[in-house]
This record gives C-alpha cells, structure tokens and sequence, in this order.
C-alpha cells in the first residue's frame, strides 16, 4: 500500500529526529527540528520545551499528532523499521505495542498477524517477512530465538503494564516457561528484578527490560504520561513513538497533521453539513432526507456508494431508545425493516455482514455508545443524533466513521465529498459550536470551524463557520423527446445537461449553472425544428440574466499559463527534475565514496564504541549489556562481500541499478577497511551508522546531478528550453475546490473563480500575502487573478534543481499576457538566499523564453523605496 504524501513527510520527520538523537541527544534533536520556522509554523500552539521522562532521560519520546481517519496504525508499522535503521540499529528489535483497550488490542494482534493486511504487509516488507506478532497475554509463547530471528511485535494496553491490575500482576511476575530467555544472563545484572533467593525472576516485565523495546503508542492518550517513573525503569524502552489525534501538551510533539492534508490526500470527506433541529424527530426525518439525495447522486458515481446514516439513540434510562427509533423509522418514516441494522452491545446485527457488497441493503445503523471498535465503513454518509450532542457519549467516534472517504478516492460527485451532521439543537450557533467542540477531540483544533458547513436552508446566526455553496441556478426548458436529444448529452463535449421525462412524450432540459457557448448550440441542433426558436430565444434570456452574476470561470473560460519545456532529441519534455533525471546520464561509480576521518571514523575502548561520522560523535555502550543482548553471529563469519549486501539492500534506490550501487558499496568497504584499517568486526558493529552515513552521502551526489542536470538542459546557453501553450497549465472552474477557503471580509473583485471561491493565503489573516493579492486585483491592466495553490496538482510550477517552486499568484492581464507574482517576506527576500535566488532565476529565464507573453515578479515589501503595488505598475509598464 503506497502511503499517502502526509504519511511519508511524517515518517521523514521521525527520521530526522533520531538520526539527530544519535549525535545531539533527544532534547537537542527535538529543538532543532521544531524551532525551524516551517516546523515551528505547522506545530502552532502544539510546540513546547522537550520533556524528558524522569526515570529515562536519555530515552527519546516524542509524539506524532494525525487527525481522525489519518492511518496512524499502518504508520506506526512503516515507523518500526525507520527506528530500527535511524536509532535501534539492530536488524531485529522487539516492540511493545500499546493501544487504549483490549477490543483493539486484539483486533491490532489480528492485523498485524493477518498476511494479508495491509499493517503486516508494511512489516514484511521491511523485515522480509520476519516476523512474529503475540498479544501480551501469550507471551509464554515468545521463545528466545524468536527474538534473535524476527521482529517480535508484543500488543498490550496500559493497563497490562500496572502492577493494580490482574494483566499487570502476570507481566511482573516470575514464570518457569521464561527460563531460556535468561540463561546466559549474569546473576545480578543491573536494573533486573529479583526472587527473594536473589536469582533473577523469569518474568516479562525483565525480557522487556532486557531488550529494551521500541515502545509504539497507537491512540493510548495519556499512555506515556501516566507511566510511573516505577514503570518506565521496569520497561526500560529504548525509544517512545506516539501516534495520537488528541496529544497532552506536555507529549513532545514533533509533527502535525492537517485536516487539509487528510483531504487533499482523499482520505476525509469534508467539509461535515450541518443541520440544526428543534427537535429528535426533524433530524430523523433531515437525516432520511440527505440520504436519499445522496443516493440518487451516488447512481452516476464511478464507483458502487450506498450512502448509510449513523443514528445515535439515546440509552435504556432515556425515551429515543434503539427500540423506539427503530419503531419510528418503521412506522413513521416507513423505511423497511431490512434496511436497518442495530449495532449495540446485546444486538450485534453488522456481524459477519459485507456492508460493500452491493447486494447488502443496509442503509441505516442504529447505535448508541459506539459501534465495535475498529469498525470502518466509508459508506457511512449522514450522522444523526437525537440527543443534544454536548451531553450524549461517543460522539466523536461515531463522527469519525462519516469522515472517512469511500475507497480513498474523490467522488466525481461534489456532493459525495462531504459529510453530514443532523443534530437536535435549537439553534445553529449551538448546534455548531457543540459540534465544533467535539471535532476538538478529535484532532481538528484549529481547523474546526472551517470543517463545518451550513447546510441549505439553515442560517449561521454565528458568523463563524463555512457558508453554504451558493446554489447553482437551474436553466429548464420543455420540449418533445427525440433520439437527437439523448445523443446529444451523452457526448463529452456537453456538460451539466440532464433530461427529466414529462407528460405527454416530452423531456425536460435541466442546464445547472452557465450555459456556454457550444453547449447552447450542440442542443439547439438536437431540439425538434419547430422549438428551436424558443429554446434559443429563453437560452439567451437565461445567459443574459445570470452573466453579470458570474465569474469568469463561472461563465464557462478558462486561460493557460504556459509550461517551461526542454527539447531532447527532437522531442519536447515538461521540464522537471525527475523527468530531466532520465534524460541525464549519470553513475554513482562517477562518485567513489571514500569516507575521510573527518567523514566517519571509528574509535573502540573498554567501555564505549565511538563513531564520528561528519564531525558528529555517535558513542555506543560496550558493557554488560551490548554484550549480552548482541546478535549471536560470529564476527569470523563476516566477509566484505556480505557487508556490501546488507548495505546494498539497505540503500536500495529505484533509478539506480543493484549491480551499480554494489560495486559502488564494495569499493567505499574496500577503502575503509584497506586504507583507512578499519576492522570489518567494527565496521560490522557500526553497519547501521554506516548505512546512514552512505544514505546522506548518496543524496548529495543526487543533488549535484540534479543541478548538472538541470543546469544543461535548462540553464546552459546550450539549453534548448522554450514555453508551451499547447501543453500549459488550464486554469478552470471547480480546479482548486478542494482547499479550504478565504473567509475574510474584504471583497475581491477580479478573482478568477470568484468571491467566494478563493483558495485561503498562507500566513495570518491579512498578512502580507493577503495584502499583496490586495495590491493584484487592484491594478487596471489586470482581468482577472487566482490564487496559485502550491503542491496541489493542478497548480502552476516552475522548475527548480530539486523540486518545484509554486508562485503564489498567476493574473491575466487585458492584454492577454500571463503576470506570474511570486511573493516573498522579509526573512526570504534578498539576494543572500540560496533558494530565493533559485527561483528569481527560473522566474526570469521562464519570461524571457514567453517572448513578451509572460511577467514574472519577484515582490518584496518594499524595494528601492516602492510598495508591492509600485513595482507591480513598474513591471508592467515595463
């Protein structure tokens, strides 16, 4: 299962932190990621001073903060294996896996043991199917070669590490069956639990401190926090990864998560529509509603949907039971009783049902604290609840599974990308700063309010949240049916047409939104001769009505900006770096690593192993306990060819060929251990850390080929660059409906999608992008603007030597040129940045290619005394 772009910048980040840990201890790693300014920005409020645990200090902790519906588990399976490879550094660690109760402790254990799920397919991957999964109870079955040979995943929850609890009382206590694992071990090694007799207790709780497990804390909240310094001592992990939704502040968060990002990955339907209701029954009856619109929707979708609510009845003690909504639905609502399903803890009736077979007929779940945990369906659409939700239980479960999106994939259908929300309030301020509150819980801090739409109909007496869509008016005109008609919609070229049968042999034409050009004219043909004049005639009366209210894109245009293009060997190719890369010949062999002592060196003394790797000193422990948990491999048996295979797999690249990355790890083995007279025994114990080292030193060499690279096919006088119309970037109606939106109160009046439409500004609300696209929409020479999403793929881009550089805003000037404006603050600006250099250079080489069709603008605060709208003028009178 490929990971989602989100999924592996996060997985990035744990990387850096614990390969800076080797060498800066974890507080220091911790503070020189999070105080830079984008980490620094992304972590907001979250950021604070590193807080080690009291009885582990140098154990590094720090906690992953992903939203509701984010994949946290398949991430704490690919984080196995960065922490093997970035701070373990043994092929084969033991994990202590913690999750918050025992319903998904076993459903974990019977993931991660299932070959077949995508978690253990994660895991295979990495340990080359290795590996071994036990639910705590059975640790008895744990035996030691299990531990030398494969990963070995132990699933427990909190309350099976405290000494209170029954579960807690067995991990603590002696067991003969756990006898092999401590046969060797040294009658009073240090830290270990002891018999009364003073001999070591065969027990769990000492194999883990033996081991010191990699601790992953799947959503257990308080987990880590609560451990006891009693706790920590006895477990003894050598590293902590939280992956949670709702962290403590005091949980060392590293990494933050969006909403925005789950959305624009596919992973969330958003925004969640919601509908107040003075009463239970209104929002029953709104819910039933909803999901009848959406399955008529559902019928034109690509893919099978069959949209279900969720119904949250209240408990036994209350008067909106399971039973007295089931009634109502039967009786009032006269919904067929196969189409209702209870899923409580006395009726189970989701059991062994395939809620995605398209023969299944559910379309209603009734429930009330929470469905099984572990349940997932994204055919889940419409939550409903008939208790005020500030009061009832489990809300934010159930609000998770509407959430998540069907097949990971955007509907073709807008309103199949949202969820919604019909809840018993009497206002919408209440109903929506309840709901607000509970998307709070569930990861969604700074992001609720814009998570949370107004339903048709309903008014936002706040102020505070989404607006409702603008509904598109509707063009509808009668006309008898012909063969003509039907054939005419169903080309590609027509768009947003229906016809919907009337009395009598006729159809009606229904056009939602603008009535292009062509599209007027493709069904004029179509209508029968004698009703063309008046189809026409109330076509152009509808057109005419509705431009002036309507944005370009709106009103059906479009422009193109065009693309940077290389020419190689006769052919045009989108200048980017990976394509640039394949048409670039390059070798690693060209780069022979030959580390330097000041590159890694290698220092052994009685008590401690040192590693220096660019100036930067990894100490590794050489006492009691390297001894006695290293892996049981005679040093003699190790040969450089079978180093150089490790590494080979361990630095595996797709654009480079193994024998290639081969020869070259042979040749780097042959220096150290030749010239520089490092004995393969310490090369071996030093092979992860070497690993790294190779890693780092080969994306440098990829670095300077990229720049080779794109110096000759772009820069270079050479370079046989130009633009392309033809293959440029189309900028349309709906293309960036999927960012979150500006909501703030100055109107923009030249904004290409519209008002309404505008994607949000980075930076603080009427910050200085904001000002700057102030200073863009109001310049006479420009028609109209947008604003240039970066990373969407849509977007417009220009090449860089590693990567691509978004500008913020692309115009269309009256004169039909493109104006490209790239903004950059005061902390950017100026020529001592690298990377503002870079893109000032592109910029410009992009507009003297367009042959006058193109502007670009580098706009800073001010520069030799004018303001951004001076220069703008400047430019363009230029």
């Amino acid at each position: 299962m490929k990971l989602k772009q989100y999924q592996t910048d996060t997985l990035a980040i744990l990387r850096r932190f614990l390969e800076e840990a080797r060498v800066a201890g974890a507080r220091g790693a911790y503070d020189a990621i999070t105080t830079e300014p984008e980490q620094a920005k992304r972590l907001g409020r979250y950021r604070g001073d590193y807080k080690a645990l009291d009885e582990l200090p140098d154990t590094p902790y720090v906690c992953l903060r992903l939203p509701t519906g984010g994949g946290k588990t398949v991430l704490g399976a690919h984080a196995i294996a960065v922490a093997r490879d970035a701070w373990i550094e043994k092929d084969f660690p033991l994990v202590l896996w913690l999750v918050p109760t025992n319903t998904i402790r076993l459903q974990t254990a019977e993931a991660l043991k299932n070959p077949h799920h995508p978690y253990r397919q994660a895991l295979d991957e990495h340990f080359d199917g290795r590996v071994r999964v036990f639910d705590i109870a059975d640790f008895t079955h744990i035996r030691p070669h299990d531990i030398r040979d494969n990963l070995c995943i132990v699933v427990g929850t909190l309350q099976t590490l405290r000494v209170d609890k029954t579960e807690g009382r067995k991990v603590y206590a002696h067991n003969e069956n756990m006898e092999p694992h401590f046969s060797g071990v040294a009658r009073h090694a240090p830290g270990l639990e002891t018999l009364e007799s003073d001999s070591i207790k065969f027990s769990f709780a000492n194999l883990l401190h033996l081991h010191r497990p990699l601790m992953i804390v799947d959503e257990a909240h308080n987990a880590v926090t609560d451990l006891s310094r009693d706790m920590q001592a006895r477990v003894n992990p050598c590293a902590i990864i939280e992956f949670t939704a709702t962290p403590r502040f005091n949980s060392n968060i590293l990494h933050s998560v969006t909403a925005q990002e789950l959305k624009d990955e596919e992973m969330i339907k958003l925004p969640i529509v919601l509908a107040e209701h003075p009463d239970w029954q209104g929002a029953v009856n709104g819910a039933i509603a909803t999901r009848a619109r959406l399955a008529e929707a559902a019928k034109d979708d690509t893919d099978y949907v069959r949209p279900i609510v969720l119904f949250q009845a209240q408990p036994k003690d209350q008067d909106v039971t399971v039973e007295a909504l089931k009634r109502h639905l039967i009786d009032v609502e006269q919904i067929p009783e196969d189409r209702i399903a209870v899923a409580t803890g006395d009726q189970r009736e989701l059991d062994g049902i395939d809620l995605f077979d398209p023969a299944c007929r559910i379309e209603y779940v009734i429930t009330v604290e929470a469905l099984k945990e572990g349940w997932d369906c994204s055919f889940a659409y419409v939550f409903c609840s008939v208790s005020r939700i500030q009061s009832a239980t489990a809300v934010e479960q159930l609000l998770g599974r509407v959430l998540r999106m069907p097949y990971a994939k955007r509907r073709k259908i807008p309103d199949l990308n949202k969820a919604y929300a019909h809840i018993s309030e009497p206002t919408f301020s209440a109903a929506a700063n309840a709901l607000a509150d509970r998307l709070v819980h569930m990861g969604f801090q700074d992001e609720a309010p814009e998570m949370i739409e107004v339903a048709q109909g309903h008014f936002d007496d706040t102020g505070l949240f989404a607006p409702a869509e603008r509904p598109k008016p509707t063009f509808r005109y009668r006309v008898t049916a012909s063969p003509a008609l039907y054939a005419a919609i169903r080309d590609s070229a027509v768009q947003g047409v229906a016809l919907s049968e009337a009395d009598e042999g006729g159809v009606e034409i229904v056009v939602t939104g603008y009535i292009a050009p062509e599209v007027q004219n493709a069904l004029e043909a179509a209508v029968p001769e004698p009703e063309r004049r008046g189809f026409s005639e109330a076509a152009q009366a509808y057109r005419a009505e509705l431009l002036p209210l309507l944005s370009p894109a709106e009103q059906g245009q479009s422009f193109v900006a065009p693309r940077l293009v290389s020419e190689f060997q006769g052919e045009l190719v989108f200048a980017e770096t990976e394509t640039l890369m394949e048409l670039h010949r390059w070798s690693l062999l060209d780069h022979p690593a030959r580390p330097d002592e000041s590159a890694f060196s290698i220092r052994e003394n009685a008590q401690s192993f040192e590693i220096d790797v660019v100036g930067r000193r990894v100490v590794i422990g050489s006492g009691h306990e390297e001894k006695q948990l290293a892996f049981e491999i005679e040093v003699e048996g190790w040969t450089p060819e079978n180093l150089a295979i490790w590494l080979e797999r361990q630095l595996r690249q797709p654009d480079i060929h193994p024998s290639e990355l081969l020869r070259w790890v042979r040749d780097c083995i042959g220096h150290l251990a030749g010239p520089r007279r490092i004995p393969l025994a310490a090369l071996m114990r030093a092979k992860f850390i070497l690993a790294n080292a190779l890693k780092t030193t080969i994306a440098s060499i990829r670095r300077i080929e990229q720049n080779n690279a794109y110096q000759r096919y772009l820069i270079a006088p050479e370079a046989k660059a130009g633009i392309s119309f033809e293959h440029g970037f189309v900028f349309k109606s709906g293309m960036f409906g999927d960012q979150r939106r500006y909501r703030g109160r100055w109107r923009f009046s030249k904004h290409f999608l519209g008002p309404d439409n505008i994607p949000a500004f980075d930076g603080v609300d009427q910050g200085e992008e904001f000002q700057c696209a102030q200073a863009l929409d109001s310049l006479p020479g420009v028609r109209y603007w947008i604003r240039n999403v970066p990373r969407h793929p849509d977007a417009f881009w220009l090449p860089l030597a590693s990567g691509k550089f978004y500008p913020d805003f692309v115009a269309m000037l009256n004169d039909g040129r493109t104006f490209v404006v790239e903004y950059k603050g005061d902390h950017l600006a100026g020529d001592g940045n690298e990377n503002t250099n870079e893109k000032r250079t592109i910029g410009q080489l992009w507009e003297r290619l367009s042959q006058g069709q193109g502007l670009f603008l580098m706009a800073e605060k001010v520069v030799g005394g004018k303001d951004v709208r001076a220069q703008m003028l400047s430019k363009l009178g230029g």
